[in-house]
């Protein structure tokens, strides 16, 4: 764990209690005059806080010091994935937010079951223990679109992964790339992209699509 999150990170005092503190007692066997450091990824800052009072229930922090010290990816990629089962999501977002993925807005495509609802409360929880291990600075934004055309009109600058001559690499301008679900897109979604904005792996295996997600965010920002 490179920090901890905490929303009042950065006051001059602090006193941990509940999971925190058992966190930082039992797993991290921490004691007194130890240095902690904590995030409130709202201010971009790194708190150092020097424990200045422990027991079996809470832990008194003071501040030492505060920085700016940002931690993300180099460029800005913001993913529309198309609606799977939750329970594939939850099995790449800690990568996916430790490769340093913007944001992800998940689209109702046609071939998405309806039956599927992301939950992005239980999700956010999975993003900030991510965010602690890797050290990443600034959240990942989750959004919904309820389908392609609205997507593509709030971001009309959007590419398509899809089977293409239109190979992927690093040196692309791709800001804004769409994944389909398990059966891929519809020939009429495929068509709300221009030929040139429909581009593919050089590969001949059909990916999943929680690997194809993986492989663009490793691809565009590793």
């Amino acid at each position: 764990m490179l920090y901890l999150y905490n929303t009042l990170a950065g006051q001059p005092s602090l006193t941990l209690e509940g999971d925190d503190h058992r966190y930082i007692f039992k797993v991290r066997r921490h004691k007194a005059e130890d240095t902690l450091y904590l995030r409130n990824l709202e201010d971009g800052l790194i708190h150092r806080y020097l424990i200045t009072y422990m027991d079996k229930r809470s832990a008194t922090l003071m501040l030492q010091e505060s920085q700016v010290l940002e931690v993300k990816a180099k460029r800005d990629l913001h993913i529309g994935w198309c609606v799977i089962d939750p329970k594939s999501v939850e099995k790449v977002l800690p990568s996916l937010n430790e490769m340093g993925v913007a944001k992800i807005t998940f689209i109702y495509c046609a071939r998405s079951q309806k039956s599927f609802k992301p939950d992005f409360q239980r999700w956010e929880k999975i993003l900030l223990n991510s965010s602690q291990q890797s050290g990443r600075s600034v959240m990942m934004q989750l959004e919904m679109a309820e389908n392609l055309e609205t997507f593509i009109a709030q971001n009309p600058q959007s590419y398509l992964l899809n089977f293409s001559e239109h190979t992927l690499s690093l040196g692309m301008p791709v800001d804004t790339i769409v994944v389909g679900c398990e059966g891929g897109l519809t020939g009429k979604e495929v068509a709300l992209f221009s030929p040139e904005r429909v581009i593919g792996f050089d590969t001949p295996l059909v990916l999943k699509s929680e690997s194809a997600v993986c492989a663009v965010a490793s691809k565009l920002l590793l």
